[in-house]
């Protein structure tokens, strides 16, 4: 029987919101779409907010993801930055809870690990993982799309790890039960 199960990833700006949609079957990744949400024109910051909720909800909408995966925002020294990104990342978290989805965040080094190997991958490096792994034929105007759909593809990754633990605990513990006497 085939599991199936769709992810929304969120790259989280004021300015751009990445995102990507992707479809796990078994163990394969399949592209359905990415893309970003321009901002950059509102100055207004709280109708950003409104259009970053309401953007989430229509994606949440047209793909009915089960699973909606969130970069975490980074510590870094500009204290503004951080708290625009944490509040664009708590208005498409708050999409999500409303749809009673599944809600994961991932640290942005975390997300390059598993799309490159390399926790320090630059955007470009990013995209053409990305691009390699999933045939994307052109390159994306904006790498804010690239990185949203990095954020579905890094929880893509984990939860398959995260089975495959599961699964290797259930095969020693069956083992165990079925050959009690060659355990010392």
């Amino acid at each position: 029987m085939l599991s199936q199960k769709k992810i929304l990833g969120i790259d989280p700006g004021t300015n751009i919101m990445g995102f990507g949609v992707i479809e796990l079957i078994d163990q394969k990744i399949n592209l359905v779409e990415f893309d970003v949400l321009i901002l950059d024109k509102i100055k207004d910051p709280h109708l950003k907010l409104k259009k970053i909720y309401k953007k989430t909800t229509l994606l949440i909408d047209t793909y009915n993801p089960n699973e909606l995966a969130i970069e975490a925002p980074f510590f870094g020294k500009n204290i503004q930055s951080m708290l625009k990104l944490g509040r664009a990342q708590g208005a498409s978290m708050i999409a999500g809870i409303n749809k009673n989805i599944p809600i994961f965040e991932y640290a942005p080094k975390k997300i390059k690990l598993a799309v490159t190997g390399r926790g320090q991958a630059s955007k470009e490096q990013v995209a053409a993982m990305l691009m390699h792994m999933l045939q994307i034929k052109q390159k994306p105007k904006h790498l804010d799309s690239t990185d949203g759909l990095a954020v579905a593809v890094c929880h893509a990754l984990q939860r398959n790890i995260s089975q495959n633990q599961k699964a290797k605990s259930k095969s020693w513990s069956e083992f165990i039960k079925k050959n009690p006497k060659r355990i010392i």
